[in-house]
């Protein structure tokens, strides 16, 4: 087709030139052959969408029922906290140690509760690139809806923390994967490719993760000990329903920064496991300008960064209640 197209636009334009239809037989020799029309191109069928597995089919049945139930008892409240969710400066002092501070798992050990110790103060201090990779089991319309709201999201990430955040089709640093049960082998392949150090005990929690767990992010420092962050990869289930795969966007982008530990008390925050709210809360916007100050660096312990967490705290709520 190409090359047809090609030829009449060339006779269309030397028909211009010299005032000739390119259509006349006029000067054609009589003993002139006809010559056959080259043949049509036959259509090619658009394949059909490769149909979801059953234990694919298995988890949107479940992870759907999970969501219904969820919201059926006020609970993935999308309004970011109000006025029955007061919170005082000691509170958000007290919540950013707790969330900060500590880590949700021993480092190194796959999904091994860790102590509840609270540790030092994890951060980046590079300009954090995020980019979405998307499993083809999530539909285009999908893709399309879910990389405009993480557009949007980093925007606010990085308004809030003051640190510089963004999305990158290229030379990422934190790694978003939409991949479900279905998108195994592109899982795998991807990993390769983006993180061929990663440990073993993480990557296997990739590749295997318990329908426990709906999303997870892991962040990588320079060393095992270290407190700075330049890697991140976050995993996010394709079977989820649209607030859910919302919801895991936000929490894991959030914890990957820096904020890694869930706690029963924090309130009104996605760091809670109770679920009461979906998305980033005042709460959650204040922790994040909390660890992003300037005043407080990468390897800082508990005691060395408890008073500058409480001024902070202070600043951020006029000493009252919010």
């Amino acid at each position: 087709m190409r090359r047809w197209r090609h030829i009449l636009w060339s006779c269309a334009a030397l028909a211009a030139l010299s005032a000739c239809d390119p259509l006349s037989t006029d000067n054609v020799p009589a003993d002139t052959k006809p010559q056959a029309r080259p043949d049509r191109p036959v259509a090619v069928a658009e394949p059909k969408p490769k149909e979801p597995s059953a234990e694919s089919m298995s988890l949107r049945r479940y992870y759907a029922r999970v969501q219904e139930d969820l919201l059926a008892r006020g609970l993935l409240r999308v309004d970011g906290g109000g006025i029955d969710t007061p919170f005082t400066d000691q509170m958000l002092a007290r919540n950013f140690e707790r969330i900060a501070l500590a880590e949700e798992y021993t480092r190194g050990a796959g999904l091994q509760p860790s102590s509840g110790a609270l540790g030092e103060i994890k951060k980046w201090v590079i300009p954090v690139r995020v980019e979405v990779i998307f499993g083809d089991s999530l539909s285009e319309t999908d893709q399309v809806q879910d990389r405009q709201s993480l557009t949007s999201y980093t925007r606010r990430l990085s308004r809030v923390s003051g640190h510089p955040i963004s999305m990158v089709s290229s030379q990422a640093n934190f790694h978003v994967l939409v991949m479900g049960e279905d998108d195994k082998d592109q899982l795998r392949a991807t990993l390769d490719r983006i993180a061929p150090g990663m440990e073993a005990s993480s990557r296997a929690i990739f590749l295997n993760l318990p329908r426990s767990i709906h999303c997870l992010v892991v962040a990588f420092a320079d060393s095992a000990s270290g407190s700075a962050y330049r890697q991140a990869v976050a995993l996010v289930r394709t079977e989820h329903p649209d607030l859910t795969r919302r919801a895991c966007y936000h929490e894991e982008l959030a914890q990957g920064l820096g904020l890694a530990n869930d706690d029963q008390n924090a309130r009104p925050s996605i760091f809670n496991d109770d679920e009461e709210f979906a998305l980033l809360t005042s709460h959650d916007e204040m922790l994040l300008k909390m660890l992003y100050d300037p005043r407080l660096t990468p390897g800082m312990t508990a005691d060395q960064a408890r008073p500058i967490v409480r001024a902070l705290a202070q600043e951020l709520t006029g000493g009252g209640p919010s």
